[in-house]
């Protein structure tokens, strides 16, 4: 009883902190979405990335501040938790980078089939609809729209991965793992983290593949991670991930401002 005691408590923190992930996302993506209907008009849900993005803020520091908690609790340090030490950050990134490919040949590939799976030969001109809804963007200023992105965006690209791996793959991970073992915990944790991307899509079939995608690259992810028992490496390809796909929102209207391209 009192060895069994611990590992409940580890398995249920888990549970905890990944609802609260989930939980949260839900409620501030509602909250925005009525905020954004009442001052703009915009129907559509959920709201557009640049908001979604913005939402993350709270939702990302809440959560680092109770895995953060959970940890100390068990006496490791977010650094721990992480796998950074000194002398191997070198071999962190080359193995980030090689999981960067591997992860995203999967994830790309699924992405495509489910899209061509519910459009067939359509799909080609699927993909300009699918993950963008005109409907769900307010037209800004291009100033105004790139201090939304600095607040948004920089925040996004510093804490989002390494937050969502020590949720996911970290925490969630072994909590879930050392109760009902690495294959259910691998499988759970992958399901959560595609449910949480569905409120980050554009449209119904835009989170249908953003469901079937992320769970693809969670399982992937939670594959590696516990084989190699090291996050770092894959927040890092996280991390190279979220660079890439955020930074157009700042640089989009960088080049507004000096002409490059015009404003819509």
């Amino acid at each position: 009883m009192t060895e069994a005691a611990p590992t409940e408590r580890f398995a249920g923190r888990a549970w905890i902190l990944l609802t609260v992930r989930l939980g949260s996302i839900l409620i501030v993506t509602v909250v925005l979405w009525v905020v954004l209907r009442a001052t703009a008009g915009i129907e559509s849900f959920p709201p557009s990335t640049t908001w979604a993005t913005l939402g993350l803020l709270p939702v990302n520091v809440l959560c680092l501040l109770i895995v953060r908690k959970f940890h100390r609790d068990k006496g490791v340090s977010l650094r721990a938790a992480l796998g950074i030490q000194k002398g191997r950050i070198g071999r962190d990134v080359l193995w980030g980078l090689l999981w960067l490919f591997v992860l995203n040949i999967p994830f790309m590939a699924v992405v495509a089939g489910t899209v061509f799976a519910l459009y067939g030969s359509d799909a080609p001109s699927a993909f300009a609809t699918i993950f963008f809804d005109p409907a769900s963007s307010v037209r800004m200023e291009p100033v105004v729209l790139l201090v939304i992105s600095l607040v948004a965006v920089i925040p996004f690209m510093l804490i989002n991965a390494p937050t969502e791996e020590l949720v996911f793959r970290g925490y969630g991970l072994d909590g879930i793992a050392s109760r009902w073992g690495a294959t259910v915990a691998i499988v759970a944790t992958s399901l959560l983290f595609g449910a949480q991307h569905i409120l980050f899509a554009a449209t119904v079939p835009g989170m249908l593949v953003y469901f079937i995608a992320f769970t693809v690259w969670g399982l992937c992810a939670g594959f590696i991670v516990r084989k190699q028992g090291r996050l770092l490496p894959v927040v890092i390809a996280h991390w190279i991930v979220n660079i890439m796909m955020s930074s157009p929102a700042i640089i989009l209207p960088i080049l507004q401002l000096t002409g490059v391209v015009p404003v819509f």
